[in-house]
């Protein structure tokens, strides 16, 4: 299922997805402000490629994760979030989107708080 899944999903946006998240990392590790921020898009960008197969961790941070986190969703984490929850929700309504639809919440949840995730 994960195979067969994970190519399902790059043919119908995965790819235009992780390629999104790519360059959001790139721009922002321009600045040395940015780049912790820009190495969450890469972490990020590699889930969205192929997210069938693999769990997320949430919440394994110290005192600059907490930081990192707050700045994160006060900026642009609650956006993606909700964009993920929004196509959850679509993808649902149906049976086939079921699986795709459990992927966007858990890329929902790492959109929210990326800093100490694991996957």
């Amino acid at each position: 299922m994960s195979l067969l899944g994970n190519l399902v999903w790059i043919i119908f946006g995965g790819l235009i997805s992780t390629i999104g998240w790519a360059l959001a990392g790139i721009l922002l590790c321009i600045t040395v402000i940015g780049i912790p921020f820009g190495m969450q898009c890469f972490k990020i960008a590699g889930l969205t490629l192929a997210p069938f197969g693999k769990e997320v961790t949430l919440g394994e941070f110290g005192a600059g994760g907490l930081l990192g986190n707050i700045l994160w969703i006060v900026f642009l984490g609650w956006e993606l979030c909700i964009l993920h929850l929004t196509a959850a929700v679509l993808l649902g309504i149906t049976i086939v989107g079921l699986p795709f639809a459990k992927q966007h919440l858990k890329l929902a949840g790492l959109a929210l708080i990326p800093f100490g995730a694991r996957f």
